[in-house]
């Protein structure tokens, strides 16, 4: 039997550019516990996101050197571990059947043998659960118990009297992210099959039943907030941005009816199948395109210089539970509008998960608002930092509007934007708005 000859501290990498200090939101593991390379040790808090942590050592936890909610700086040890070769205990044999039961994967170290930190670099494989050796006769039990349920496992599966849930891989991962039970979902899908938009609609119409109560106040008449993490950075550069750069905004109205009909048009081609297609799509489009025509609005001040931008990194204002984030679409200005699609879809539901990583919020040159999504029909955007234009889409709804003459429903919207008026001119800022706008009427512009 190996016994424990090391002892090792990790300590609080920088896992996002210039980060200073972090907080511990949660432990994923506590002292006794035995760990592998890779293995997920805490949930920190940074400035932009959520990170994990994983362990670069394999051994077991001797001490947690800092408590959840406390703040501690880069550098800082958190964690004390116990490193050398674990004896292999009836514990390792249940490990490995329950993974096979459950499909599980094992641990893996970096194929360099070093520590490999979320944030950046590869990941192998790791565990997010804690892991206790149990005793011996907890150890016999759950091995038997294991090889019944695997002498139990059917070979096929068989065939249910019930109506089946058609519903495709992409779409069945969206209703259990968002809590929706499939079975009571009404499909609207040609062949029979369960939606994209059937989720959405059933997650908002459960959100806004479970919202018709309004809750009580707690029994303190007064509650305090600790100004830290993502609401600190938030207060920070949004302060430091509306007395900067001198703001100024456009409005603009607009009939997006063909915007509509060419969204309706996506969601049914089988080359957007499963894929999320909305008007944020058509406006993102847009805006990509109207910087390539007014590429001053794409650019970053500084004291000696303004630096134009021939790419666009685009920003997506996104409101989650820890508060507003702008991940950015990195080189969004070569990407199909499949490709687009699926990259907008892939950054919202990270941001909704909380997964955002320090390198996707950083870079931005382009920032897009949707406040439609809360019924708004316009608003006055503060720029993000290092950014010189940011640009507001409100809710698209019917309205009458005058087409040749007469008054005939259309979908209409309002753009706003908002720009730094030491690098952006008034009739720049005005022909960037009209380019937008005029995507949002006739998307046919997309092809040229």
């Amino acid at each position: 039997m190996s016994l424990t000859t090391t002892s090792n501290e990790f300590h609080l990498p920088d896992v996002g550019e210039g980060l200073t200090e972090a907080e511990i939101v949660e432990w994923k593991v506590a002292p006794g516990d035995v760990i592998s390379v890779n293995q997920v040790l805490v949930e920190i808090e940074t400035a932009k996101s959520l990170v994990e942590l994983p362990s670069p050592f394999a051994g077991v936890v001797d001490e947690l050197l800092v408590s959840v909610g406390q703040t501690v700086d880069v550098g800082a040890p958190i964690i004390r571990v116990s490193g050398g070769e674990i004896p292999r205990t009836p514990a390792d044999d249940i490990l490995e059947a329950e993974a096979e039961v459950l499909s599980l994967p094992h641990p893996v170290a970096d194929e360099a043998g070093g520590a490999v930190l979320v944030g950046y670099g590869t990941t192998g494989g790791h565990l997010s659960t804690r892991r206790r050796r149990p005793s011996k006769g907890e150890a016999d039990a759950r091995v038997a118990r294991v090889a019944e349920e695997k002498r139990r496992r059917p070979t096929s599966v068989p065939a249910s009297s019930a109506q089946p849930v058609v519903v495709k891989p992409p779409i069945r991962k969206l209703a259990k992210d968002l809590g929706v039970d499939l079975a009571i979902v009404e499909p609207t899908g040609l062949a029979g099959e369960t939606t994209r938009d059937d989720v959405i609609r059933h997650a908002r119409q459960a959100s806004v039943f479970h919202n018709i109560e309004t809750p009580e106040w707690g029994d303190e008449r007064i509650e305090r907030i600790p100004v830290k993490g993502v609401r600190k950075a938030i207060a920070s550069a949004m302060v430091g941005s509306a007395f900067t750069a001198p703001h100024v905004s456009l409005f603009v109205d607009v009939d997006a009816t063909r915007t509509m009909e060419f969204v309706a048009r996506l969601k049914n081609s089988a080359q957007f199948a499963g894929v999320k297609v909305s008007p944020l799509l058509i406006m993102a489009k847009a805006v990509i395109w109207a910087v390539r025509r007014n590429p001053t609005v794409n650019s970053e001040w500084t004291d000696d210089e303004i630096i134009v931008r021939h790419f666009v990194n685009l920003g997506i204002a996104a409101a989650t539970p820890r508060g507003l984030i702008v991940p950015n679409v990195k080189e969004a200005q070569g990407m199909s509008l499949l490709e687009l699609a699926q990259a907008l879809e892939q950054l919202t539901l990270t941001a909704r998960d909380g997964k955002t990583q320090p390198a996707d919020t950083s870079a931005g040159t382009i920032t897009i608002t949707n406040i439609g999504v809360f019924g708004m029909d316009t608003g006055t955007p503060i720029l993000n930092s290092g950014e010189v234009a940011i640009v507001a889409l409100g809710t698209i709804k019917q309205k009458a509007w005058v087409v040749d003459g007469e008054v005939r429903p259309r979908m209409v919207t309002t753009i706003g934007a908002s720009f730094d008026h030491r690098v952006v001119d008034g009739d720049v800022a005005s022909r960037f708005v009209a380019d937008v706008a005029s995507v949002l009427e006739e998307p046919a512009l997309l092809l040229d």
